[in-house]
């Protein structure tokens, strides 16, 4: 049995190393037939090409492409050799040889510093040796707010308040995926996922006492796991992105500047830190129809954070602060603390996001909204697009949807006919180009020729984009086109059509088409 194991470890091995080096020898000819030619445009373009792995580069020959930047690495034979390795396990020749790239847990050795009901807070990461990037991100899933909430959300909910149940690894989806075809910019990053067990937004910083049955502790988990990865190898990194979707979407504009001003703290002043908040720019709007707060869902942000924040121990950002002074709850709204940020952050953020509406009392299930709620549905992309307009960088589908970054079909949503990959590479290359002229990282970026950053959906309905997500009915679970879910929603043809300047019959055209 054991002698077996080696034989197919061996012959692992030997494949392993059989398909690197025919990748090698196939990237090097292209490499050697640039230098004879004298280094021209065309050979370097086809060299380009031929680095892409066949299926990768099967998806991005049609209307958008998402070249790999080998030039990066070309005078670096180690990170070179480690971006060969990662490209070989998406080949199909080698995809039987796959190297384990599940992120595994890691439990904080500060053993002070814990989720909700004491149990040791973690984090999983996959690491990839040679890589200068450095990927955070930041899990969501509501909050508790009081003695009465947290205790429910305890008896529901365990998993985002205690790590006793944690998996010991993790896979990576959307931008966390280590697969080029599903992550075309940050595939080969350093991949580390926070889970969320504070329930404080991540923005607490009280521990468990006697006189409190609950630790809330989310940004101090944040700061323990930034100083672990320091020894980790984040301490040579060049650019670190703090990511998070939903309640780690607000916690990333909570607290990239803190990391930002942790790692210059220590000495790490070389690290460029970046923020992505995923589906976390919330409203503190009146809500559609008023309820008491007697739970998470059924109250209003607005009251729930004023309650939790002095729960919670909240710590939010200096400039923040300075701004809302004796208003701190304000800081949880991203309109109100986006303009005290000084490092730069990329928003993602649905135009009718369903959390927000959920929050807002307006249920999209069971009969269609009646013609109240299809207004307040409206006025609500409106209004969020206006808090919007002065974000430099931004993708703001006019969906009906929660959460994007992470899940598996992010790269098929577009506003304007961008992806959200393209926007974030357009994105990161304007921070570099600002880097370079200003010599010093600030907030402002510089948009480079046909790269567009601010991407806003201008359509006024939801649904109106046709690369939104599929819609199921929540009876059947059958999908539902376009124009069946703006039925069921209430949508009125006539009405709608009056209201654009439009022939009813050209507007009713336009959906079924998916226009």
């Amino acid at each position: 049995m054991w002698s077996r194991r080696v034989l197919r470890n061996s012959a692992g091995l030997s494949a392993l190393r059989s398909c690197l080096l025919l990748l090698f020898i196939h990237m090097s000819v292209p490499l050697e037939a640039r230098r004879v030619r004298g280094g021209g445009g065309r050979p370097q373009a086809r060299r380009a090409q031929q680095l892409q792995p066949p299926a990768y580069r099967e998806r991005v020959e049609g209307a958008e492409s998402f070249p790999l930047d080998f030039t990066a690495v070309e005078g670096n034979m180690d990170n070179f050799m480690v971006q060969i390795k990662n490209l070989a396990q998406s080949l199909y020749p080698c995809s039987a040889q796959k190297l384990d790239q599940d992120m595994k847990l890691h439990f904080l050795k500060n053993v002070s510093v814990t989720c909700n009901d004491g149990s040791p807070a973690g984090y999983y990461i996959k690491e990839s040796k040679g890589s200068r990037r450095w990927l955070l991100f930041l899990e969501g899933g509501w909050y508790c707010f009081n003695r009465q909430t947290c205790d429910s959300r305890y008896e529901t909910m365990r998993r985002l308040m205690s790590s006793t149940k944690w998996p010991q690894t993790r896979t990576g989806t959307g931008i966390l995926s280590p697969q080029p075809e599903e992550n075309p910019h940050w595939w080969n990053a350093n991949m580390v996922f926070i889970p969320y067990c504070s329930s404080d937004v991540w923005s607490g910083a009280a521990p468990k006492t006697e006189n409190s049955d609950y630790a809330f502790m989310g940004s101090l988990i944040i700061k323990e796991v930034v100083n672990e990865l320091l020894t980790r190898g984040l301490d040579g990194a060049k650019v670190l992105l703090l990511a998070g979707s939903s309640a780690g979407g607000t916690g990333v504009l909570l607290n990239v500047d803190h990391v930002a001003s942790q790692l210059r703290s220590r000495g790490h002043r070389g690290v460029q830190v970046r923020g992505l908040a995923d589906s976390g720019w919330f409203l503190d709007n009146k809500q559609y129809k008023y309820t008491d707060c007697l739970d998470t869902i059924s109250c209003a942000p607005t009251e729930a954070i004023k309650r939790g924040i002095g729960y919670w121990g909240t710590v939010v950002p200096e400039g923040c602060r300075q701004a809302h002074a004796g208003e701190e709850w304000k800081c949880f709204f991203g309109y109100k603390v986006f303009p005290t940020l000084k490092s730069p952050v990329f928003v993602v953020q649905w135009l009718f996001d369903e959390a927000q509406l959920t929050v807002d009392n307006v249920h999209l299930t069971g009969q269609p909204v009646h013609e109240g709620q299809w207004r307040y549905i409206q006025h609500l992309g409106q209004e969020l697009r206006s808090t919007l307009q002065d974000v430099p960088a931004m993708f703001a589908p006019a969906c009906l949807s929660h959460e994007l970054i992470t899940r598996t079909y992010w790269t098929d949503i577009q506003v304007k006919g961008t992806s959200l990959p393209r926007a974030l590479h357009c994105w990161d290359r304007s921070l570099h180009h600002s880097l370079r002229a200003n010599g010093s990282r600030t907030h402002g970026q510089q948009r480079a020729r046909g790269c567009p950053l601010h991407l806003v959906d201008s359509c006024p309905w939801p649904h109106c984009n046709p690369s939104c997500p599929t819609v199921r009915d929540q009876a059947t679970g059958q999908e539902m086109s376009v124009i069946q879910f703006l039925k069921h929603v209430g949508f009125d043809v006539q009405k709608m059509a009056q209201q654009q300047g439009m022939d009813p019959r050209k507007l009713l055209g336009m959906l079924n088409n998916g226009n």
